[in-house]
């Protein structure tokens, strides 16, 4: 489908603190784009603002943080704003029998409805000016769950459902509602991703307490990612650049070959054929670092 031309090259970048967030706000930036990128902590705020960026502040946990974010992103555009790149979001590792229920509301408190608030209000401004772009940032895990990251692939499965809903729902306004699926990038993410698996290990009596420990201890985040097909956050940059400035953008972007064989495996594979493949990988895991503990 065509889109109608972008009115403004500005745009709200969530989750710049670093990463793709960060990366992609200075690329785009290099493309033309005037970038009004967020981030929670003050710290990463400054750092913004000395790469020559006017932040906001946004957590998306409150609702007061994304009305204020909201009214600061209007008044730092001028009340025209082309569109909204929703970046913002971390990863609870864990196996879904450790996570406490404050872990999962968290979870998706953050990745969903935290994203879909802050998306909510700004379709309106996008509607009077009959166009603009939402472009979300999912997963691979998205479309297909790993063991140890299960409500992480939930919230991405629930952004997924969402962004097809939104994007039927609006057809004919002239915003375009994009999804790109990155696999595993070189990020910050993996690291906070381990931090979250370490906060919850403190307290956690588990049988997969040894998995965990062992994991950890290699700087790892509890995913089988794929080091040999890890490409940077530009690559994930270059396919936000597309889906703002194509006049007909797909409805999703993928990134890395993980990226693709996920798509490929959740749509012409069974859910047998896809359980082998994820317990052969688990059990070479468990071999690695021995066998669950009672």
């Amino acid at each position: 489908m065509k889109y109608p031309p972008i009115p403004e090259k500005t745009v709200l970048f969530t989750g710049c603190s670093t990463g793709i967030g960060w990366t992609g706000a200075h690329f785009l930036r290099n493309h033309g784009w005037t970038v009004i990128p967020s981030a929670r902590k003050p710290d990463d705020l400054e750092s913004l603002r000395k790469d020559g960026f006017t932040p906001v502040g946004l957590d998306l946990t409150s609702g007061e943080s994304i009305r204020n974010a909201v009214e600061e992103t209007m008044n730092l555009c001028g009340g025209r704003l082309g569109g909204v790149i929703n970046n913002s979001g971390y990863g609870q590792s864990g196996a879904i029998e450790d996570l406490s229920r404050y872990d999962m509301v968290r979870q998706f408190e953050v990745n969903v409805f935290g994203m879909q608030e802050l998306t909510n209000k700004l379709i309106p401004v996008f509607r009077k000016q009959g166009g603009g772009r939402i472009v979300n940032i999912s997963s691979v895990l998205g479309r297909i769950s790993m063991p140890f990251m299960g409500i992480y692939s939930a919230s991405k499965f629930a952004m997924e459902a969402i962004t097809d809903a939104l994007r039927v729902e609006l057809h004919g306004s002239g915003i375009a509602v994009v999804l790109v699926q990155p696999g595993p990038i070189e990020s910050a993410f993996r690291s906070n991703s381990a931090e979250w698996a370490r906060s919850m290990l403190k307290s956690a009596v588990s049988p997969y307490r040894t998995i965990y420990e062992s994991e950890l201890s290699r700087g790892g985040t509890l995913q089988n990612d794929e080091h040999l097909f890890m490409k940077p956050p530009e690559a994930v940059a270059r396919k936000i650049l597309k889906a703002l400035d194509s006049p007909r953008p797909r409805t999703r972007y993928k990134v890395t070959v993980p990226a693709y064989a996920g798509a490929f495996m959740r749509r012409f594979s069974t859910d047998a054929i896809n359980d082998r493949i994820m317990l052969s990988r688990w059990k070479r895991k468990i071999g690695r670092i021995g066998q669950i503990k009672d």
